[in-house]
């Protein structure tokens, strides 16, 4: 395995080298780099091209500034990166840091919420296949799969932030529109349920009861400008949770890791019950990063100490529980937060820019205000690569669902839910690791068209900025952070074959 990872990074620097030596020789030959002062009016405008001169160093021979580039960028490696300077003389390790910390907050978020979305629909539809469910998510996929970017983009800054912003005002809810949002919302679980017609009609009465009382309580207590998830609530899913880690792993007759389980799920509504009054009040990142790592600790223990022969399963089935009850935690506080923040900002879904300029409140509408202004390009990116990972997993599900050990776990008389969740499930997941590395790699350097729209000033904008602008040094440090991604998470999904097939050893 050394040997092979090592052959791969050796490749992967070839071809980074050689990709850095062609981007630059095209950058610098995609226009004139002084065309806007030439055609200037200013009275110092010779001082002005000396100046950018100076800065891009133009008179030198382009294979020295190469070389030069080069020579500061391999000093990553020992974390002494120089990566020069603009045309207007700012640093540009400073603009990368900047940029790719602003993309980062983006691609993160949209990666993640597109394979949970992306996988779980793609298995259900596996399973149901040739179902209506199967056809609409088929249907939806493709659809948002061909959806032009700033189109998509454009529709949502008016009817998911204008339209939201002038509804959050009295946030009420009229009854007819609460019986059809409760009704589709019921069809849509009906349909992916599945099963016998009576079975059908009965999950779509009580799914259509159930949603519409849920919006009828929060349209009577304005909810939506006032919620909150509350501990008694947060203690009620979290158990919900553990219950389906629980279901989704080893299942209720395995005593080890349903006793690990529910340790973890028992210690952390504690434990969260005791520091909840504490992140209100006085709030910090490294607070809130200390309750996480508290809670993977509490997992990591519980699963160690109860679970004997599934050890394995006891460990991972309590990870992640700590994770999803940690995001619900995170949630709620957020949640009860919100008024507080519709008093600063009455339009509360921005439709531009990563954060509000020169916005001064408390740590947790600063939270909320980051968080809105992620809300809309996350949907963005994230619809799209749902239908790219709905179609690989649907077709990956299919093929292994078709073969021979499946059927014979079957005939054996496993039951089905074992069968998808620890025989079918894992297997499928080996082609999607590479679609998942490559996209990951790939949204860092190609949410251009999103960034603008929305103006993030991020890794696409200052690539585009340095292009237009014939400025190489931008563009090469664009190619560096995103070329290094490819490769890493490459690497990455090498090393995560070897982990869900054991069969690859090289």
């Amino acid at each position: 395995m050394i040997r092979y990872i090592a052959k791969r990074l050796g490749i992967s620097l070839l071809v980074l080298l050689l990709g850095s030596l062609l981007l630059f020789v095209l950058t610098i030959n995609s226009g004139d780099p002084l065309e806007d002062l030439r055609e200037s009016n200013a009275p110092n405008r010779q001082n002005l091209i000396n100046q950018r001169i100076a800065f891009m160093r133009l008179d030198d021979p382009w294979y020295e500034r190469y070389f030069d580039w080069l020579r500061g960028a391999a000093g990553c490696v020992v974390g002494a990166c120089d990566l020069g300077v603009d045309r207007k003389g700012q640093d540009v390790g400073a603009m990368v840091v900047h940029a790719a910390g602003s993309t980062l907050r983006l691609v993160v978020l949209a990666t993640f919420f597109a394979i949970i979305i992306g996988v779980a629909l793609g298995i259900v539809t596996a399973i149901r296949q040739y179902s209506g469910f199967d056809y609409a998510v088929t249907f939806m996929a493709f659809v948002f799969f061909s959806l032009p970017v700033f189109w998509f983009a454009v529709l949502l800054k008016h009817y998911a932030a204008i339209e939201f912003n002038d509804w959050i005002v009295e946030a009420a809810i009229s009854p007819p529109t609460i019986l059809i949002i409760s009704a589709i919302l019921a069809f849509i679980l009906m349909a992916a349920m599945g099963g016998h017609w009576k079975r059908r009609l009965a999950s779509f009465g009580i799914a259509f009861v159930v949603f519409a009382a849920a919006l009828f309580y929060f349209d009577a207590v304005t909810w939506f400008r006032q919620p909150s998830i509350g501990l008694p609530i947060f203690a009620i899913v979290g158990l919900a949770i553990a219950a389906l880690v629980i279901v989704m792993t080893t299942g209720f007759d395995n005593k080890a890791v349903r006793n690990a389980v529910a340790t973890t799920a028992v210690a952390g509504i504690i434990g969260y019950g005791l520091m909840r009054g504490t992140l209100m009040s006085n709030p910090s990142t490294l607070m809130l990063f200390l309750c996480l790592l508290a809670a993977i600790a509490v997992a990591v223990i519980s699963g160690f100490a109860w679970g004997g022969f599934s050890r394995r399963q006891a460990i991972s089935g309590s990870f992640i529980w700590a994770l999803l009850a940690s995001l619900l935690a995170l949630a709620d506080l957020a949640l009860s937060n919100w008024n507080g923040y519709l008093q600063d900002q009455r339009r509360p879904i921005p439709t531009i820019g990563s954060e509000t300029p020169n916005y001064s409140s408390t740590y947790w509408n600063h939270f909320i205000d980051s968080a809105t202004h992620l809300v809309l390009p996350t949907i963005v990116l994230t619809l799209i690569s749902v239908a790219a990972y709905t179609r690989y997993t649907r077709a990956s599900m299919l093929d292994v669902l078709n073969q021979d050990y499946i059927r014979t776990a079957r005939s054996k008389g496993i039951s089905e839910r074992k069968v998808i969740t620890r025989h079918a499930f894992r297997n499928s997941l080996i082609p999607l690791a590479t679609i998942v590395a490559f996209d990951f790699a790939g949204l860092i350097g190609g949410a251009v068209i999103t960034e603008s729209v929305f103006g993030w000033q991020g890794m696409g904008a200052m690539f585009q900025t340095g292009l237009n602008q014939v400025d190489p040094q931008p563009v090469m440090a664009f190619f560096l952070v995103t070329g290094t991604a490819a490769v890493v998470m490459n690497m990455i999904a090498d090393l995560a074959y070897a982990f869900l097939d054991p069969r690859i050893t090289r």
